[in-house]
């Protein structure tokens, strides 16, 4: 069980920090219907599990959608967001660790 807070982290969107250490993260990111992940790079690696719930995502240009069990890699610095398509859940991991989320 996680000890970090719940934050909103964009409207409609919230964050908790499940598990960390230097060299990986992992995320929970909470999605109301319609809510936005505004687009955004960094320069960790990124891998996404749709744990519930339909989103579209854009990845450097390209736009898909993604459902439950669904799951994919974001390359450093590549620009991304995603727009909640039904209420759901993203799992995410960085390598290494977004220090910005503690």
């Amino acid at each position: 069980m996680s000890t970090f807070p719940k934050v909103e982290s964009d409207p409609g969107v919230q964050r908790q920090v499940l598990a960390d250490h230097p060299d990986m993260m992992m995320v929970s990111f909470s999605f109301q219907k319609a809510a936005e992940g505004k687009l955004h790079s960094h320069p960790h690696v990124q891998s996404t599990y749709v744990k519930s719930g339909a989103f579209k995502f854009f990845l450097d240009g390209e736009e898909f959608e993604v459902g439950s069990g669904d799951s994919f890699v974001i390359p450093a610095n590549a620009e991304h967001g995603c727009v909640c398509l039904a209420p759901g859940e993203l799992i995410d991991c960085f390598t290494p660790r977004r220090d910005d989320f503690l």
